[in-house]
C-alpha cells in the first residue's frame, strides 16, 4: 500500500531475467513470463541465487567448494579472507593472485590489486557453487534416454543453439581431439568458435570453450543467470509429466548453447555426450556431422553389438547433410551407410574419399599428406603423436571443408590451425627424465591407440604403467591391450563412487601382467614415484624409459594437476 491510497503494481521478478537473457532472438519468449510468475507465486519457488557478496565464506567451505569445481586454493589465500583486526575489512597482498588474460578482459599480465584478487576469488567461488548445485542432478553416466527435457528447456530459451552454424561430432574414440583440431582450423579461418566437449580434465569451464579458451568465470555466471530460472520451469514441467528434472549433462548443454549465443559465436563445434540419437546435443540443425571410430563402450545404454551402437551414434545424421566418417568396423559402417541412404546424406569415408599418406614422425609430432574431395594438402605438421591423431586431423580438415561449401582450405589456415592444435590428456608428454605420458584411454580401443602411438613415436626400452579406472569399464580389456607394451604396472585407486576399488584393480592387473609385474600404491603421487623407481632399475638411459598414466579421464586430469609444475 502506498501513500496515494492504491496498490503498487505487482512486480514480475522474471521480467528483468527476460530482458537480460541472450537467446537466439535476444530474449526469453514474453508469453512465458506470466506462467513463470504464476508458478513462482503458487509454489513459492526460490530462484537459484549465487551472489555471495553479502556473506564471505570461511576458509574450509571455500576450499571444499572450489575443489569441487577443480580450483585449487594456495595456502596464501588465508591472507585474503582473514579480516583485518582493526578495520574489520578484508585485505590481501597485491601479489596474492595473478590476474590472467582471461579474467582481465584479455589483457595479459594485468596489474594485480587486492580488489581484483578478491573479485577473481569471489567469481571462482560462485562458479564452483553453481557446479556443486548442478552435480546434485542425475549424473551423466546415469542415463534416462529422452530428448524431451532438453528440448523443452531450449524451446523456453528460444532455441539459442539455432542461432549459429554447427559441426556435430559422435563416435567412441577421438571425438574430443577431432573437435579441438576442427575448432583450431575454424578459428584460423577467421571465425569465432564455441566448442562443447566432455568430460573435463580439471575445471568444468573446460567443457565450454570460446575463442579456443575455457569460458571465463564471468561468462559462465552470466550464462547460468540466463538459464537457471527457465530450467527451473522446465524441471517443474518434466516432473509433472514423469520425466524428471534435467540431468547434469542436459543442464550444462543448455548453459553452453546459451553462452555461445550470448558471445556470440559463428560456429559451434559440439561433441556428443553419449550415443547420439537421444543425446542432449542432438537438437542441432548442423549441416555437417562427424562419426569417429565406433567401438564397445557404454554397452548397457547403447547396445551389445557394434551395429546397435552404430545405430545410436548415427542418430545425429541430418537429412541432406554431409557426413564425415572415420575408420569403422564393417558392422558399424553398414549401419552408417544405411542411415545416410535413408536421410539422403552425403557420406565421405576416411580411407576412401579422404586419404592419409607420407606419414612420418617429426620433432614434437608428425608430418603427413591428406587428400580430400577438395584438394591434396602436402607435408602437414601436427604437434600430436599417434597415427590416430593424423586420422582425427584428416577428419577435421574434411569437416571444415564441408562447412565451407566444399572449398579447399588455404595454406595459411592449415598451417596456423594445425600448428596450434592441442589435445590435453591425450598421449600428452608431461615430463622428461624419465618421460611421463598421460592418456585418458578408458576403453580397449583407446588403449590400443595409445599403445600404437607410444610404439610409433618413442624408442622406449622399458615402460611402466600407472593405472586406475571406473568400475563400469572393461578393465581387463584395457590392460590386455597395454600388456605387450608395459614391463610392469602400478595400480592406484581414485576417489568417487564410480571408481573401482584398489583391491579389485590389483586382482585384475595381476591376472593380466602376473603377480611379479603388478604393484599397488595408495595414491597417484606414490604410484608415479613407484613407477619412476621401477624405470630406474637396470641402469637404462633416461631417454629410453617411460611412464604412462592411463585408464580414466579423471586420472588424466589429476595427473596433469599433479605435474603442472613440469608442464612448462
Amino acid at each position: 500500500m502506498n501513500t496515494q491510497g492504491h496498490l503498487e503494481p505487482e512486480l514480475n521478478p522474471y521480467a528483468q531475467i527476460a530482458k537480460e537473457a541472450k537467446g537466439a532472438r535476444g530474449q526469453i519468449d514474453p508469453e512465458l513470463l506470466p506462467y513463470l510468475q504464476e508458478a513462482d507465486r503458487k509454489e513459492q519457488i526460490e530462484l537459484p541465487v549465487s551472489d555471495i557478496s553479502t556473506a564471505e565464506p570461511d576458509l574450509t567451505r571455500l576450499r571444499e567448494v572450489l575443489a569441487a569445481g577443480g580450483i585449487e586454493i594456495p595456502d596464501a589465500i588465508e591472507s585474503v579472507i582473514d579480516e583485518d583486526e582493526e578495520s574489520g575489512t578484508q585485505t590481501a597482498p597485491n601479489d596474492t593472485f595473478a590476474v590472467d588474460s582471461e579474467e582481465s578482459g584479455g589483457v595479459a599480465n594485468a596489474p594485480s590489486s587486492s580488489s581484483k584478487s578478491d573479485e577473481t576469488l569471489r567469481t571462482d567461488f560462485q562458479v564452483a557453487e553453481i557446479y556443486s548445485q548442478i552435480l546434485t542432478r542425475r549424473p551423466e553416466h546415469n542415463i534416462s534416454p529422452t530428448k524431451a527435457r532438453i528440448e523443452r528447456a531450449l524451446d523456453y530459451l528460444a532455441n539459442p543453439q539455432l542461432s549459429y552454424s554447427s559441426l556435430h561430432i559422435a563416435g567412441t574414440n577421438g571425438k574430443t581431439s577431432t573437435a579441438r583440431i576442427a575448432d583450431s582450423l575454424l578459428r584460423a579461418s577467421g571465425l569465432r568458435v564455441g566448442r562443447f566437449t566432455s568430460p573435463h580434465l580439471v575445471s568444468v569451464r573446460e567443457r565450454i570453450s570460446i575463442d579456443g579458451e575455457p569460458i571465463s568465470a564471468q561468462a559462465f555466471l552470466e550464462a547460468n543467470r540466463d538459464v537457471e530460472a527457465i530450467i527451473a520451469l522446465a524441471d517443474k514441467e518434466g516432473e509433472k509429466l514423469g520425466q524428471g528434472r534435467l540431468s547434469f549433462f542436459e543442464y550444462l548443454t543448455a548453459l553452453a548453447f546459451q553462452a555461445f549465443a550470448a558471445a556470440p559465436i559463428e560456429v559451434g563445434v559440439i561433441e556428443v555426450g553419449m550415443g547420439g540419437r537421444w543425446d542432449s546435443t542432438n537438437v542441432l540443425e548442423s549441416p555437417v556431422q562427424v562419426i569417429c571410430p565406433i567401438s564397445f563402450d557404454h554397452e548397457q545404454w547403447l547396445g551389445h553389438t557394434l551395429a546397435e551402437i552404430a545405430r545410436e551414434k548415427a542418430g545425429i545424421i541430418r537429412p541432406g547433410a554431409t557426413v564425415i566418417c572415420g575408420y569403422q568396423d564393417p558392422q558399424a559402417l553398414a549401419v552408417i551407410r544405411e542411415v545416410c541412404r535413408q536421410k539422403d546424406a552425403n557420406l565421405r569415408l576416411l580411407g576412401q574419399d579422404i586419404k592419409i599418406s607420407e606419414q612420418k614422425m617429426a620433432v614434437g609430432g608428425q608430418m603427413f599428406t591428406v587428400s580430400t574431395p577438395a584438394a591434396t594438402y602436402q607435408d602437414l605438421y601436427l604437434p600430436l603423436f599417434g597415427h590416430h591423431q593424423a586420422e582425427n586431423a584428416a577428419i577435421a580438415i574434411a569437416a571444415v571443408e564441408a562447412l565451407g561449401a566444399g572449398k579447399p582450405l588455404s595454406e595459411q589456415v592449415l598451417e596456423t590451425g594445425l600448428h596450434t592444435a592441442s589435445s590435453p590428456g591425450r598421449l600428452e608428454v608431461l615430463a622428461a627424465s624419465p618421460t611421463i605420458i598421460v592418456d585418458a584411454a578408458h576403453n580397449p580401443a583407446g588403449a590400443a591407440a595409445l599403445r600404437s602411438g607410444i610404439e610409433d613415436a618413442f624408442g622406449f626400452q622399458k615402460v611402466v604403467g600407472v593405472f586406475s579406472a571406473m568400475a563400469d569399464k572393461n578393465v581387463e580389456g584395457i590392460l590386455a591391450e597395454m600388456e605387450p607394451l608395459l614391463d610392469a604396472i602400478v595400480t592406484t585407486p581414485m576417489e568417487g563412487e564410480r571408481a573401482m576399488e584398489g583391491a579389485e584393480l590389483g586382482k585384475i592387473a595381476s591376472e593380466v601382467f602376473g603377480v611379479e609385474q603388478t604393484f599397488a600404491a595408495p595414491n597417484l603421487l606414490d604410484a608415479i614415484d613407484q613407477a619412476v623407481a621401477l624405470t630406474e632399475e637396470g641402469d637404462l638411459p633416461a631417454d629410453t624409459v617411460g611412464v604412462v598414466v592411463f585408464g580414466s579421464v579423471v586420472l588424466a586430469g589429476q595427473t596433469r594437476q599433479l605435474l603442472a609444475g613440469r608442464l612448462q
